[in-house]
């Protein structure tokens, strides 16, 4: 197995093992800081930040606008580890796979385009067949082509 794939099935594997919970409408800081039973007043001291700046802090987390060096220095404020992660919505293999198909059906269907016009049109078995030969020849090199 080349190192492409080792590494895509790595990732997939750890990511099909995370569980992630969905972000609460009100932000993770407001959530664990009234969790914890803490104040605005009380975190913000903890953080080293004024009242207002730390209500700024939450609702820009809520709107999807904190910086991750923010929400860190929250995190540790609240004896919490920040946890940054991309998830995948399908595995990230399929993903792939779909890529080079896409690609080798546009490729495919431009040569047979040209030879229906030429009225030399083949099957669609034939189709299906020449798609699959590319999508595996392109699957076989490096995939920094397949997203160009």
């Amino acid at each position: 197995m080349d190192i492409q794939k080792l590494r895509l099935s790595q990732v997939d594997s750890a990511v099909k093992q995370a569980f992630v919970p969905s972000r609460p409408s009100i932000g993770w800081i407001q959530t664990i800081r009234t969790a914890l039973g803490m104040t605005t007043r009380q975190l913000a001291a903890r953080i080293g930040v004024t009242q207002s700046t730390l209500a700024e802090l939450e609702k820009s987390e809520a709107a999807d606008k904190i910086t991750l060096h923010s929400l860190r220095r929250a995190a540790d404020a609240m004896d919490c580890d920040l946890q940054y992660v991309l998830v995948p919505r399908s595995s990230l293999k399929k993903r792939v796979e779909n890529q080079a198909e896409a690609i080798a059906r546009q490729r495919v269907s431009r040569v047979f385009h040209t030879m229906r016009l030429e009225d030399q049109a083949p099957t669609q078995k034939v189709d299906k067949k020449e798609i699959s030969k590319m999508q595996t020849s392109l699957l076989a090199t490096n995939w920094k082509h397949l997203w160009e």
